[in-house]
């Protein structure tokens, strides 16, 4: 079945790149994220990110061995857990909203990422204390385990 891209879906539980470009203010190259498979407001997220050769990091990283940067992970990771902060905390849809990543604690690189992987990246709220989220994030590839850790971010308003 085809997907409008133009048209955001309706539905807490997924979203297209449509929604996810009304939430994060990230554009190419460096919005990491191309949908949400499920996301369930205060508890967890699902989100994907499909890796082409075609991205701007792989003719230096590696050029005879392409592997997506840990870093870029790691960020990948931090967008997913600030689309499911944004859609816990209620904040209003606004270009003056913004989801600063404030910590990251226990980062671990198990598999490297190489073009033509999908990842498949989760987070799980842990805490929210005085407007600080903590979440256990992970990314896999074919149910191996990428990468794992501790994020925490806050979402500010901006002048």
């Amino acid at each position: 079945m085809a997907t409008d891209l133009a048209t955001p879906t309706t539905s807490d539980s997924s979203m297209n790149i449509a929604e996810i470009m009304k939430y994060l203010p990230h554009r190419y190259p460096f919005l990491l994220v191309d949908r949400v498979l499920e996301l369930v407001p205060n508890e967890r997220i699902v989100a994907i990110k499909n890796i082409s050769m075609n991205e701007p990091q792989f003719p230096g990283h590696f050029p005879n061995h392409p592997v997506m940067p840990g870093v870029l992970m790691i960020e990948a990771l931090a967008q997913t857990a600030g689309l499911l902060a944004f859609k816990s905390g209620g904040a209003e849809i606004s270009p003056n909203t913004v989801v600063y990543f404030v910590g990251i604690d226990g980062a671990r690189f198990k598999r490297p990422v190489v073009p033509g992987d999908q990842l498949r990246m989760e987070a799980n709220v842990l805490r929210v204390t005085r407007g600080i989220w903590k979440f256990a994030v992970k990314g896999t590839v074919e149910g191996q385990t990428a990468c794992e850790a501790e994020l925490m971010c806050t979402l500010k308003e901006i002048a």
